[in-house]
């Protein structure tokens, strides 16, 4: 079976890049072939079946040249024209069969999101999808304002963890800042503002001996950086940038607790990624946190603080790999693929 995705590819290391890979990896591992169209403005050189194209016409090129069976489009913010496009040239292709996932767990709540309506351009190219992965149920909904059939649409959470990271030589500046303080702070995600970094930043004067790591990218680095050295606690947080995915993990594990500080978020992979290796989750309220996560009201400092000072003073358990990874909604969503195909 031949798979191209449409969507983002690390680096950098969020969500749906994180999705995007681990379906095209498990994909090769069952003996497939899956490429995956970059729609970044991350680019690099074409390289091992990833694509980085520089514009529409190159993007529909691929959609229509590779040897595709299944097309599978991933969304992950807001709905755009342009991708609505895509989507329909993709659906109009003969002998591909199209699935969408949409991950953006905010949407649904947005005044965009509350105004889906069947009549729209959007529910017509939404119907015109063979199946749709919904990411969890209030997406699922959403599909269903747009008028798509519960037939074509499928709840796949968007999650698959080894049983344990792999052991990784912890970088520099990491290694040495971990060493330097008595309790760790991680948080994963990309430096954008609806993940509300700075309360972080604000929250660790209070904590003298620990440290704060922040690894992610994205367009607040200069001013998370400017905000940090203001402080005069800077040396207790260190803005990492992007980490490979394997470091990540291992530092995951390796966290006091891990905070997910978000003006509006979805059902996280990094918290998901947390609890499945036992570390603590401190995040602020978004209706849909998996049971174990602490929680705080959007925007609460004092809850953040709180939330915090009575994790570090419980500790955790040490870390226990698990008997096995989970890789149950990988082979759920190679199952809907071989459905489509043979359908």
């Amino acid at each position: 079976m031949n798979i191209l995705q449409f969507g983002v590819f690390p680096p950098p290391n969020g969500g749906v890049q994180t999705n995007v890979k681990a379906i095209r990896d498990y994909a090769r591992e069952q003996g497939h072939r899956c490429g995956v169209v970059n729609l970044t403005r991350h680019r690099q050189v074409d390289a091992d079946d990833v694509y980085y194209p520089t514009s529409a016409l190159q993007v529909m090129k691929l959609a229509a040249t590779y040897p595709a069976d299944i097309l599978h489009f991933h969304l992950g913010g807001q709905i755009m024209p342009r991708l609505l496009g895509l989507y329909l040239f993709g659906s109009l292709l003969p002998r591909k069969r199209t699935v969408l996932s949409f991950h953006s767990g905010g949407y649904p709540s947005s005044p965009e999101g509350k105004a889906a309506s069947p009549k729209s351009f959007a529910g017509f190219v939404f119907r015109r999808m063979d199946r749709i992965i919904a990411v969890n149920a209030e997406i699922a909904d959403l599909f269903r304002r747009f008028g798509v059939s519960d037939i074509h649409i499928r709840n796949i959470l968007p999650h698959s963890f080894p049983a344990a990271p792999p052991a990784v030589v912890w970088p520099e500046p990491l290694r040495e800042f971990i060493a330097q303080h008595e309790s760790l702070l991680v948080t994963v995600g990309l430096l954008e503002p609806e993940y509300d970094l700075p309360l972080q930043v604000e929250a660790m004067a209070h904590f003298p001996n620990a440290g704060l790591v922040i690894a992610g990218a994205g367009s607040l680095e200069a001013s998370l950086r400017t905000l940090i050295a203001s402080k005069p606690y800077a040396d207790r947080i260190l803005l990492y940038g992007d980490l490979p995915r394997d470091v990540t993990l291992n530092l995951i594990v390796r966290a006091d607790a891990f905070l997910r500080t978000t003006l509006y978020d979805g059902d996280s992979v990094s918290v998901r990624e947390a609890l499945h290796f036992g570390t603590p989750v401190i995040a602020s309220e978004n209706g849909m946190r998996p049971e174990g996560v602490r929680k705080f009201a959007v925007g609460d400092l004092p809850g953040l603080e709180q939330a915090i000072t009575d994790q570090l003073s419980a500790g955790r358990k040490p870390f226990t790999p698990r008997l096995k990874k989970d890789d149950e909604n990988l082979r759920k969503v190679l199952a809907l693929y071989e459905e489509l195909r043979s359908s």
